[in-house]
């Protein structure tokens, strides 16, 4: 299952179903005595039978542990033959410029500030080398931008949403 960004920012990602463990009035059938609990259950005589487990998403919010993580598997997804992310000083600044852009537009318009770039590559690219380095880099791009742009950090829910606001926009 793919995780998929909704308008508002959002993702809704697959959960992994929680393992169960059974004791000797559970009637399910299911068997984790060998500790796995997925895939199989007992049938009458004894023999392993599989059992299906629906899956289950779960929706993150920006600034939610493991949104980060979550926004950079997404645009992993959105071209899976991508290179590995590289950032270049070009783009790096490219990319801070853009961030403050939004963070400071009265109606935090993406559109024209994506226009408004010279390399969009290689903005989208220090903004994907950005998330893949977890919350901690977003903290610390926040900074970078507030001290070359001017102005207070973002806090990084917030720098975390533009981004993806950013990223979408570039696809």
């Amino acid at each position: 299952m793919d995780i998929v960004r909704n308008a508002d920012g959002t993702l809704v990602v697959p959960v992994q179903p929680p393992r169960r463990h059974d004791t000797e009035d559970d009637d399910t059938g299911l068997d984790s005595s060998d500790g796995s609990g997925g895939g199989e259950g007992t049938g009458p005589s004894g023999e392993a039978t599989p059992t299906s487990v629906a899956p289950t998403t779960r929706v993150l919010h920006p600034g939610e542990g493991g949104y980060d993580e979550a926004l950079a598997e997404w645009d992993l997804q959105q071209n899976p033959d991508r290179a590995p992310v590289v950032s270049t000083a070009t783009g790096r600044q490219e990319a801070m410029s853009l961030v403050h852009a939004v963070a400071t537009s009265p109606d935090h318009a993406v559109a024209p500030a994506v226009e408004a770039l010279d390399d969009p590559e290689a903005s989208a690219e220090a903004l994907r080398h950005v998330l893949v380095g977890g919350v901690h880099s977003v903290e610390d791009f926040s900074a970078e931008v507030a001290e070359a742009q001017g102005g207070e950090p973002l806090p990084a829910h917030q720098t975390t949403k533009i981004i993806g606001e950013v990223l979408a926009e570039l696809e």
